[in-house]
């Protein structure tokens, strides 16, 4: 149970950022290469490089060597238990306003 809350906290964490955000977006449609997204934010390498060390370390890209390049991709099994976490208070928001519907519509 620790280790899971740790990986949420990572996960959230993680996902706190913009640039990270972005990134993510970015990696969920096709494989970059570090360079490639490097090209595309008005960051250093070395803050791209660190971006991706947070979002690695939380399980969120995989990175795989390709000649000289470091390839990223997304890691989808990450967000599923963020999701997963999140579906608990999307159904409880759900029934509330499913409640309050209810008493709307008896008003009428």
């Amino acid at each position: 149970m620790v280790e899971y809350e740790l990986r949420l906290d990572m996960i959230f964490s993680s996902l706190s950022d913009p640039i990270r955000r972005d990134i993510l977006q970015r990696v969920s449609a096709r494989e970059f290469s570090v360079g490639e997204l490097v090209e595309r934010y008005e960051v250093s390498f070395a803050a791209i490089s660190k971006h991706l060390k947070v979002l690695e370390k939380a399980k969120l890209v995989h990175k795989r060597k390709e000649g000289k390049k470091q390839m990223v991709r997304l890691a989808p099994d990450a967000l599923r238990s963020a999701d997963e976490y999140l579906e608990q208070y999307r159904q409880m928001w759900q029934g509330r306003y499913d409640k309050l519907d209810m008493l709307l519509n008896e008003r009428d």
